[in-house]
């Protein structure tokens, strides 16, 4: 796997205030970014998920509801 480099900026306040810390900064923010593109893929599947039920190409079987309701019914 190869890497590519990402390069920010940050004043001299706030890199002090980082050296304070033990923290691996790096790790930080690859986590970080994980989650943020994990979180934008969620909302561009629900609002694709939306679409599509909008659209009507999604459909709830016959009698699923309450087939459902009377199974939670039952195991409660």
């Amino acid at each position: 796997m190869t890497a590519a480099t990402l390069t920010i900026r940050i004043d001299d306040d706030l890199r002090k205030k980082m050296n304070q810390l033990n923290i691996d900064w790096s790790e930080y923010i690859r986590d970080a970014i994980r989650q943020k593109i994990a979180s934008e893929a969620r909302k561009e599947a629900g609002a694709h998920l939306i679409s599509d039920l909008k659209a009507g190409r999604h459909r709830v079987p016959k009698g699923f509801i309450n087939k459902t309701i009377r199974e939670t019914r039952g195991s409660l």
